[in-house]
């Protein structure tokens, strides 16, 4: 009798604690409509969807996302691509192949849902850096997406003199997205003024096919030739800058060129000179 009472008690006091954290985690996300897609590649997509009215975030801060698969949430971080003061939010993504999430999220379509998490984190934000003349953004692939939220946001370029955003990509074909931003960005009421004044500069190259511009960044910073493109003066820890998002490679890369420069890496709690996001390169 006694075997049975355990085995009875144990899968009932599984299933109720089941059942909590079921709700405990779906507490935590709100489940939002996607209102646009537009895949730029077969392995590149953005979306948009709809906005809680009492979702509240800072431009370049990231948000668990996902969708309800089997019966169970499954979420991934995702940087939010729009500025803080849309009354949408913007994604992009990359589209890993057998991937559990990215494989079933690039095939959603007007009307369907996701969850968004409730609690926006990241240290891409701008009071985690201390003032200065020129920010640097620097990104890979679709690191870019954070930058995408700050170079549409007025207190950027009311922070900073220039405004340097940087994309490197394998092909010419990803880059797409990166021109359509700074486009459609020329026409924004609310900084595109900035950017017909000369405010933003806008650096796309590429490592795997011929561009204007070629060759991985920390090579073309290395050798000098990045600032030569565009009359800037080598990266100064008195006047500049940067925020780092992308490859593990590149991060740890840019990491070491800033602190062998006298950078400090900054946060919110501590605000620096060049901040890069730990929660995509590990």
């Amino acid at each position: 009798m006694r075997h049975n009472v355990l085995y009875q008690a144990k899968p009932q006091a599984h299933i109720s604690k089941f059942k909590y954290n079921r709700k405990r985690q779906l507490a935590a996300y709100t489940e939002e409509t996607v209102t646009f897609v537009k895949h730029y590649t077969d392995r590149l997509f953005t979306f948009s969807t709809t906005r809680d009215r009492g979702f509240r975030f800072r431009s370049g801060e990231f948000v668990m996302l996902g969708l309800m698969i089997d019966g169970k949430p499954l979420l991934r971080a995702y940087s939010i691509a729009s500025p803080e003061w849309d009354e949408k939010l913007d994604f992009y993504s990359i589209k890993v192949a057998g991937g559990p999430l990215t494989s079933v999220l690039a095939d959603i379509k007007l009307g369907d849902k996701v969850l968004v998490g409730k609690k926006p984190v990241g240290t891409l934000v701008l009071d985690a850096l201390t003032p200065g003349k020129r920010l640097y953004m620097l990104a890979t692939g679709t690191g870019i997406a954070p930058f995408a939220s700050l170079i549409r946001d007025p207190n950027t370029y009311e922070r900073y003199e220039q405004v340097i955003l940087t994309q490197t990509c394998r092909q010419v074909a990803e880059l797409q997205y990166g021109y359509d931003l700074v486009r459609d960005t020329l026409d924004d009421l609310l900084v595109g003024e900035y950017l017909r004044a000369g405010q933003l500069i806008h650096d796309a190259a590429t490592t795997r096919e011929p561009h204007t511009h070629a060759g991985r960044l920390t090579e073309r910073v290395a050798d000098g030739s990045f600032f030569k493109d565009y009359g800037l003066p080598e990266f100064n820890p008195e006047t500049d800058r940067a925020m780092i998002c992308g490859s593990l490679a590149m991060s740890v890369e840019f990491k070491k060129m800033f602190e062998d420069r006298g950078f400090i890496e900054g946060s919110v709690s501590a605000p620096g000179q060049y901040v890069y996001e730990k929660s995509f390169v590990g």
